[in-house]
């Protein structure tokens, strides 16, 4: 057996393909289904498989994320330039080196932007995921770039402590103030978001390190305006750089996580498993696996060993997605079902063994 055609609900002679009248086959998500497969032993499963999808959340906060990172791409890079020609005027190097860590910023923005764009495309026969992961590939990029910053400012830090140079602080001071009201600006359109997407998280941390660089600069400036002190603009810079390098390495290392498919932090598949098994008619679980596609795209798929028969099957299947629905929040979840020999959960898991049937 197969899925049935909707419309006279005839046996599928072709799995996922044609009925047996020739209509194209179509499914319910989150309907029950019978998953057919077949394993080297040659024998034809046929277990009740429930899939049910819940992706339209992510996607409305993927296009709030867009909006905000937009606007602040535009602001960022207009004062990008403002603040390249305040370097050039003032003399400041440090203003130039922000004006050039503004321009990563810039360079990060659009990489946000497009990894979202890209997360919005449509699946395909080969990324039958769609894009999500673009959005983690923006992220992990991110992380590499303030690093690479981190380790220019220390170096640029370094160089200015034995070549120290006149600096105009009063312009100085006037560009950075301006600089941070554009990153305070910044970070705050991007803070609805920056704790559900990694992508949107590694902007944000782009902001913030400049907002501190700002910060930084501003401080110096009053400095050296008002004692002389031509070493504080340097020192600033080293520990800006230790901020930025310490954001850069919890950003990779969360990325990191998603791409080698660990179980979300939130989340542990030992009490997921629990929970799944304390529903009636459960004898146990097995094969579940929990991992994140993208940001807020969490995924669990599960083989439930069961006791109950017919109709029970669907409630089941509905009992299990509320359950994982309502006190874990996942809502992208795949459990096959399959029927337990014995007739009671009582009985000896060793000895308990799937209901098969041999294939035809």
């Amino acid at each position: 057996m197969g899925a049935l055609c909707i419309g006279c609900r005839c046996e599928c002679s072709k799995r996922g393909r044609l009925g047996s009248c020739g209509r194209a086959l179509a499914r319910v998500p989150g309907e029950q289904q019978l998953h057919d497969h077949v394993h080297p032993g040659e024998h034809d499963h046929r277990h009740p498989h429930g899939h049910s999808h819940g992706l339209s959340s992510p996607a409305r906060t993927d296009l709030g994320n867009a909006r905000r990172l937009l606007i602040v791409f535009c602001l960022v890079a207009v004062y990008t330039v403002a603040e390249a020609v305040g370097g050039l005027l003032t003399g400041s190097l440090a203003l130039l080196a922000d004006a050039s860590h503004m321009l990563s910023d810039v360079a990060a923005l659009g990489i946000a932007l497009m990894a979202i764009w890209l997360a919005r495309r449509p699946a395909s026969r080969r990324r039958t995921f769609g894009f999500y992961r673009a959005e983690v590939l923006g992220a992990l990029i991110n992380g590499v770039v303030l690093i690479v910053i981190a380790v220019f400012i220390v170096i640029e830090a370094f160089e200015r402590f034995s070549e120290p140079h006149e600096i105009l602080a009063g312009g100085m001071l006037l560009v950075a103030t301006g600089g941070l009201v554009v990153n305070l600006v910044g970070l705050a359109l991007l803070h609805g978001g920056h704790n559900h997407s990694l992508n949107v998280r590694g902007a944000w941390l782009h902001m913030m390190a400049d907002t501190l660089g700002s910060l930084g600069a501003m401080i110096s400036a009053g400095l050296i305006w008002r004692f002389g002190w031509t070493w504080a603009d340097p020192a600033a810079s080293v520990v800006i750089a230790a901020l930025v390098l310490a954001s850069a390495v919890a950003l990779l290392r969360d990325t990191v996580r998603v791409l080698m498919e660990e179980a979300p932090k939130r989340l542990d598949p030992q009490l997921v498993g629990a929970a799944i098994e304390g529903v009636d008619g459960v004898c146990s679980v097995h094969d579940l696996h929990l991992w994140t596609i993208g940001s807020g795209r969490e995924v669990l798929t599960a083989h439930v060993v069961h006791e109950t028969t017919g109709e029970r099957d669907r409630h089941l299947l509905a009992e299990l997605r509320g359950v994982l629905s309502e006190r874990f929040d996942l809502e992208h979840v795949t459990l096959q079902l399959e029927r337990a020999a014995c007739q009671t959960c009582s009985c000896d898991e060793e000895s308990c063994v799937f209901e098969q049937e041999e294939g035809r």
